[in-house]
């Protein structure tokens, strides 16, 4: 891939402090290369973009559901897949948002394809290396911003200004009546707000008044009906009503989007449910796989489980990055869990104890179990699961590898993996 060779090309012959200087320009140029490449793709098909801290993905799905109810026909890109038409593949690249070649590439084939509309998850990375750019949007989705990606990004501000990028370049796109889909709730809203757009729409959890969230679902109400979806949890109450606001600023109806959202049953890696039923044993305990990896996608994942007796496979954040959440997210797991196993999730080239270590820090009272293998962690839950428990397996998601040090990869699935060990234990029960 050209875009992966002019990397080499720029650690191994480009002086670190020249390159460093240049770096803007390099970036730039690799995206002006990419789209015409691929003849400005973006230009041909209605793109809708979005960004934000949380619910990316999942907002990009729920969208992609909406528009295919509607008879659409749609392409996406997202941390958890790539889809053009009816073709689905996932996403092994471990990076939200592919290389400014591959991104331009899947635009160009959803354009071939007859696609209609392609959702893209922008993230704050993708924007340092200006793979946003040259990519011509019709509709912007901002979910939240809370911190992340610190050490990458040097501050929250930074962060910030990157993600605020994203929605900037709105002014370079010459589509016809752009449109700006904004969380009225999130305290930076006014500064997406400010960003250029024909149409600028809010959403607010207001919207949705009054609302019940149970672990079977969310009842709320939009547009003057009551809806009742299959996901759970307030994250993605949120996630509802901006897919729900992209739709509007496109025409869809709300017939479509209620009909839709009734019809979209789950997210893979988001508050997955995985369920092994015996002919001769029913599953009467939840496990439950999600990406949570923040403090605040963790508190509020565990919050939908209130009522069960918990038990927590919790990692840390990947190796290298973020350390200041750890002990933060041992914290909260002690607060929601009635049973912690700490274990490997992404340690990269840091060592994965003092990973767990710092996790541990914010644990005071509980005792954790330690499990450092991945898959022994998630067998041990499943022993020690009794009935109306929940197993809530955090941090990874749909991610496809367990990252190691010098950038080894294990394959690896939370989700296939504990329905592997839940078919053990069906088998030995």
């Amino acid at each position: 891939m050209l875009d992966t060779f002019l990397g080499k090309i720029k650690r191994n012959i480009i002086p670190e402090k020249i390159f460093n200087f240049f770096q803007p320009i390099y970036h730039w140029t690799l995206s002006l290369l990419a789209a015409i490449w691929y003849r400005f793709p973006s230009r041909q098909i209605r793109v809708i973009a979005v960004t934000g801290t949380k619910g990316k993905s999942s907002t990009v799905e729920i969208i992609n559901a909406i528009f295919e109810g509607a008879g659409y026909k749609t392409a996406l890109s997202n941390t958890i897949r790539f889809k053009i038409d009816e073709r689905s593949q996932p996403n092994l690249y471990k990076m939200s948002m592919p290389g400014r070649f591959s991104v331009q590439k899947l635009i160009r084939q959803a354009v071939n394809a007859g696609c209609h509309y392609i959702v893209i998850e922008m993230t704050s990375q993708g924007a340092l290396l200006y793979r946003h750019r040259f990519i011509e949007l019709d509709v912007l989705v901002f979910t939240n911003i809370s911190p992340e990606h610190i050490e990458a990004h040097g501050s929250y501000e930074n962060y910030l200004a990157s993600k605020l990028r994203v929605a900037q370049n709105m002014a370079h796109s010459k589509k016809i009546e752009r449109s700006i889909i904004v969380n009225a709730d999130d305290p930076e809203s006014d500064k997406f707000m400010a960003c250029p757009a024909e149409k600028k729409i809010s959403y607010s959890i207001h919207d949705a008044d009054p609302y019940i969230i149970k672990k079977e679902g969310l009842d709320f109400t939009m547009g003057g009906r009551t809806i009742h979806s299959h996901l759970s949890g307030l994250f993605n109450l949120y996630n509802i009503l901006a897919a729900a606001a992209a739709a509007h600023s496109q025409g869809i109806s709300d017939n479509e989007i209620s009909r839709a959202i009734e019809n979209f049953t789950d997210i893979p890696g988001r508050v997955q449910k995985i369920i092994v039923d015996s002919a001769d044993r029913k599953q009467d305990f939840s496990v439950v796989v999600d990406y949570a990896h923040t403090p605040d996608s963790l508190e509020k994942f565990y919050q939908v489980f209130q009522t069960s007796r918990n038990i927590c496979i919790l990692g840390g954040t990947g190796g290298g990055r973020d350390t200041w959440k750890r002990g933060e997210m041992g914290r909260i797991a002690e607060k929601y869990c009635d049973e912690i196993i700490l274990t490997n999730e992404d340690p990269y080239d840091e060592d994965p104890k003092k990973i767990i270590d710092d996790v541990r820090k914010g644990i005071t009272v509980t005792i954790p179990s330690i499990i450092m293998d991945r898959r022994e962690a998630i067998r041990e839950a499943i022993k020690r699961a009794q009935t109306g428990d929940a197993i809530l397996i955090t941090g990874k998601g749909t991610d496809p590898y367990i990252m190691g040090a010098n950038n080894t990869k294990i394959p690896w699935s939370d989700a296939k993996v504990a329905e592997e060990e839940l078919t053990t234990r069906s088998i030995l029960v």
